[in-house]
């Protein structure tokens, strides 16, 4: 039997797909010389924010940058607790011991891989002052018992969407629903920079100016430093890019659907359960399963 390797993501095919919009893109930074932050990073945040039914976003120089970042402004810090999920890329976890605090972990439903909401209050303390729900290979993690859980104990809520943008969770989009998101522009995700890249989304204005000062030195205005901050900012080349990249994702992702519709069709008779499809699209019609 020959073995054969299906590859789960070609960005040379990718690129090619959109050479002269990625060329001409590249090229407008390349004539603005302005090469951090500006203008095409100022219309991706106004873009992906709509897209993500937001009324801000930040874009940072990654997503892990964006987790940490989006802890420091909901004001996690040391002698804190965050529950979180152990079925995760590390940066989950990495980010709640940068901002000081200790990551609890509770189990996952198997069934989609996300956290399960009836594990949450068992694990809360007199210390808990986040859930961080991870949204994973575009399954969202199922967010009203969540929400309703973390209103009840005043706890903030911060998405780890960084594998599932454009998902969405009964007819909302991730992202939206926690007071803090965090994406990830990885190239290799779904909407992925040609670089490193991420963002915080959020519709709470104090949240948002918090973080769009810790990216950028701690400044409110040029040389006026006003919190201990950092380097995150994003590089005008990828907030180019992405906003190319973004106009197609819902193309993308439709396309992503047909293949899982054949892969499902061809397994039906095999002893293969796919990972919880159904699990999503109870989420999106807000059925229990």
């Amino acid at each position: 039997m020959t073995n054969i390797k299906v590859p789960s993501l070609d960005l040379k095919a990718q690129y090619r797909s959109i050479k002269p919009e990625i060329d001409a893109a590249v090229a407008g930074v390349l004539q603005s010389c302005q090469f951090i932050l500006g203008p095409e990073v100022a219309a991706f945040e106004k873009e992906f924010a709509g897209y993500c039914g937001t009324t801000e976003c930040i874009a940072l120089n990654s997503g892990t940058s964006a987790l940490h970042l989006g802890l420091l402004a909901a004001g996690i810090g040391p002698g804190d607790e965050v529950i979180t999920v152990p079925f995760t890329f590390v940066a989950s976890v990495a980010a709640i011991l940068y901002a000081g605090a200790r990551p609890v972990l509770v189990d996952i439903d198997p069934r989609s891989f996300t956290m399960d909401p009836a594990a949450i209050e068992a694990a809360i303390t007199p210390r808990t002052k986040a859930i961080l729900p991870v949204h994973l290979y575009g399954q969202p993690t199922d967010m009203d018992p969540i929400m309703e859980i973390a209103q009840r104990h005043r706890l903030v809520v911060i998405e780890d969407a960084a594998q599932a943008h454009g998902a969405k969770y009964k007819d909302r989009a991730v992202g939206s629903m926690g007071d803090i998101a965090c994406f990830s522009f990885y190239p290799g995700k779904n909407l992925g920079a040609y670089g490193e890249g991420g963002a915080v989304t959020t519709s709470n204005p104090e949240y948002a100016c918090t973080v769009r000062r810790l990216r950028d030195w701690g400044q409110d205005r040029k040389y006026h430093h006003v919190l201990r901050g950092f380097n995150y900012r994003m590089e005008a080349f990828q907030g180019a890019i992405l906003r190319v990249k973004l106009r197609h994702l819902e193309t993308w992702t439709e396309a992503r659907r047909t293949i899982v519709g054949k892969y499902n069709r061809l397994l039906a008779s095999a002893s293969v359960e796919p990972v919880s499809y159904t699990h999503l699209r109870a989420h999106e019609t807000g059925r229990k399963l």
